[in-house]
């Protein structure tokens, strides 16, 4: 035994078991998330229950099973619910029900009691309308109303789902029009004000200034007025089709199709029906912008404000993380000073990251942005431009954050190049200049890109420094668009860290937000893996590359 433990086999069996556990329970965690969050997708069956109400009479009940759980009978009796015929250490399943009809019944979630249940059943035809506003809506499709000719019976569902169609490509349309189209030339309009107090802060604001934005303005005005008649005309198509719609409970309710998205029929659909539209979800989830305050439709603004952040803060903290690692390494002499700069260099990888978001507010935005705005932007005060958090101080924010790591890899692999490679260019004729950038750097290229890798699975999970410096509940306008020049560095912008905050603690709908937590989580973490999956695929590109130049 003393041979065993002296020849260091318990210590790499268990070294091998300690990376075997973390990485079993890292994927359990990952399957765990996935699960949970992409499962939402799946068209769940609708259930009608009737169910016994505490004076005896019956209520109808239709929606999802959302969770179901056992309680104990004696908490729910301690809570002051009444239950006979039950022994005290029985338990009892209690189901959380999906309602959805939020303006009708002011809640999504409804909660039952297994011996409150008459009769649960699975009915064919009930429908799902999911909805611009107040959720989802669930019952019984009536009649259709398209310019006052209604459609009942047999061609329904047909005539309602090509209805629909209808309306989602004015929809579209429209939210074409109002974005791309008057978004422009509100962006024109504004240039033009600012232009106008640019001159007249500059004394230049004659007659014949004033008569030439004047004519802009009021070519920008016709175009407006024209683009605002057709965005009237695409509404007024759209306001033109009801569908009714028979609730829990018998009530009819008369739903302008201009707020519905879609209408599925899950008990009627097939496996492959679902699957289908499993694979329809996940899609509108990445592509589309969200609604009722980030716990319904999309996450693509978050997605978009993710890896341009990372991309931007990746090109500002790579250049400036190597000069300075090679000048520590290839130029700095080996003194106290230096020594100091790297001990500096290594304690501000463990600082809190909250510390860098106020130091990136106070410096990045209060004082560098103040003064950009006061030099370049003087028309658009006291509005400020670039004094205010934006993209390009939550970049330059993280940027320093992870600089340490690209600063330490870098070194790393700057000491790893032999030196008789660098005294035989030298030896050659070429000066240290042309050695580094022809021998060196391209030699630790490699060790360059797992700093860059560190810095972007670092940089694209920090939320707290970006609450300060950048990162919105919901951004307007993404940081690029089609108005010059084109990338905006000024906005502010959606992340998905502060999604998954926003939803999870902000959320005034607990229950419904649930899942897209989960959801948003999974997302990031493949944003990440995708961002570090093809910085590894291009550092073993370089590696190969140049590992002839190590013989």
């Amino acid at each position: 035994m003393k041979t065993w433990f002296k020849s260091g086999s318990p210590w790499i069996w268990m070294t091998a078991g300690a990376v075997s556990i973390s990485l079993i329970s890292v994927i359990g965690l990952l399957l765990l998330i996935a699960w949970r969050g992409l499962t939402y997708f799946w068209p769940a069956d609708v259930y009608q229950f009737e169910v016994r109400q505490a004076d005896g009479n019956a209520q109808q009940v239709i929606g999802e099973i959302y969770d179901r759980e056992q309680v104990p009978v004696e908490r729910l009796r301690n809570s002051g619910i009444k239950l006979e015929g039950l022994a005290p250490d029985a338990d009892v399943t209690r189901y959380l029900i999906k309602t959805g009809n939020r303006d009708q019944l002011g809640l999504d979630f409804r909660t039952l009691l297994a011996p409150d249940v008459i009769t649960q059943s699975h009915p064919k035809g009930i429908a799902v309308l999911e909805r611009e506003e107040n959720g989802n809506f669930y019952g019984f499709v009536e009649q259709l109303d398209i310019n006052g000719k209604t459609i009942l019976g047999e061609p329904l569902k047909a005539a309602l789902a090509d209805e629909i169609a209808k309306v989602d490509a004015l929809r579209a349309e429209a939210q074409t029009l109002q974005s791309r189209d008057i978004g422009r030339v509100n962006f024109e309009l504004e240039k033009l004000r600012l232009k106008e107090r640019r001159l007249a802060l500059d004394g230049k604001l004659d007659d014949s200034a004033k008569t030439e934005l004047a004519r802009a303005r009021d070519a920008l005005h016709q175009q407006y007025q024209g683009m605002e008649k057709s965005l009237f005309a695409l509404r007024g198509a759209m306001d033109k089709s009801f569908v009714t719609v028979q609730m829990m409970g018998g009530k009819s309710v008369r739903l302008p199709l201009a707020k519905v998205l879609g209408v599925t029929y899950p008990n009627d659909m097939s496996t492959g029906q679902k699957i289908g539209r499993y694979f329809s979800g996940l899609w509108h989830f990445v592509s589309d912008a969200p609604r009722e305050a980030n716990t319904e439709g999309g996450v693509f603004p978050a997605i978009f404000g993710t890896v341009f952040m990372v991309l931007l803060m990746s090109i500002i903290v790579t250049p400036f993380g190597v000069i300075a690692a090679i000048y520590l390494h290839e130029y700095a002499g080996k003194n106290l000073a230096t020594k100091i700069i790297r001990i500096a260099v290594i304690n501000l990888a463990g600082v809190p990251s909250i510390v860098y978001g106020v130091f990136g507010l106070g410096f990045f935005v209060y004082f560098m942005g103040s003064n950009i705005d006061k030099l370049f932007f003087p028309e658009a005060l006291p509005t400020p431009t670039f004094g205010t958090p934006g993209v390009l101080w939550s970049a330059l924010t993280l940027a320093i954050l992870t600089l340490p790591v690209v600063i330490v890899s870098t070194e790393e692999g700057l000491t790893r190049i032999p030196s008789s490679l660098r005294q035989g260019s030298l030896a050659l004729g070429a000066t240290k200049a042309e050695t580094l950038w022809r021998i060196v750097i391209p030699m630790a290229s490699p060790a360059i890109m797992t700093g860059l890798i560190l810095a972007v699975a670092r940089a694209a999970g920090e939320v707290a420094p970006l609450m300060l410096v950048g990162v919105v509940k919901l951004a307007p306008t993404l940081p690029v668009d089609a108005n010059f020049p084109f990338v905006h560095l000024d906005r502010k912008f959606m992340h998905l860290g502060f999604h998954i905050y926003d939803v999870g603690f902000q959320s005034p709908n607990v229950e419904a937000a649930r899942p897209l937590v989960y959801a948003t989580a999974f997302l990031l973490v493949t944003v990440i893996m995708t961002l570090n999956i093809t910085a590894i695929g291009i550092r073993n590109h370089l590696r190969e590359k140049f590992r002839s130049l190590e013989h």
